[in-house]
């Protein structure tokens, strides 16, 4: 039976690299997956997918897949969607509908929350609608588990306000436990915000 995955988890988790690995372990067993992104996602560049560790693979845009008729989509063993907080709730609830009527099982990687500690419509959707979350894990600078995205400024003040969305700064980033996220603290060699 088919089923509908959310593995989430904070900026540098591998979630990416992650998505890639499972596409390619379809393929090394004869099977295509179908690996897809939201088009707003354009900072690794137009249908590609990249993890920061050098993994990559070409891809189409959710507004392309939607377009395909039943059949060709049915042809693949797996969706896979990276970036999937992106995606709004109505298209989430495409993915349910390829899942529950037409048995084609969809993996959706993406974070949970933004910066500001507020979830993404997409992964909103995903929590609730999802037959199985699972944490994509990793650690803050202390060792505690990482749960909270931080975004900060140049002089290394973690920032609580502005857009929820700014593609291409990954070097604005970082995964801290919610502790030092609450206190605005990026760890040795930055500057205490």
């Amino acid at each position: 039976m088919a089923k509908l995955y959310f593995r989430y988890g904070v900026m540098g988790s591998s979630k990416t690299a992650n998505a890639l690995m499972v596409r390619y372990n379809y393929e090394e067993r004869g099977q295509e997956a179908l690996l897809v992104k939201p088009e707003i996602d354009q900072r690794d560049g137009a249908k590609f997918v990249a993890s920061r560790m050098g993994l990559t693979h070409p891809c189409i845009y959710f507004s392309e897949m939607r377009a395909m008729p039943e059949e060709e989509l049915k042809h693949y063993a797996c969706v896979i969607v990276d970036e999937a907080q992106f995606l709004s709730r109505e298209e989430v609830q495409y993915l349910v509908h390829i899942v529950d009527d037409w048995g084609v099982p969809v993996i959706c990687y993406g974070l949970r929350a933004d910066f500001s500690g507020q979830l993404f419509a997409g992964s909103q959707e995903l929590l609730a609608t999802a037959d199985i979350i699972e944490e994509v894990k990793t650690i803050c600078w202390c060792g505690k588990k990482a749960t909270c995205n931080a975004r900060f400024d140049a002089e290394g003040r973690v920032l609580r306000e502005g857009e929820q969305v700014v593609l291409g700064a990954n070097d604005q980033y970082i995964g801290l436990c919610r502790k030092h996220w609450r206190e605005g603290n990026l760890g040795p060699g930055f500057p205490r915000g």
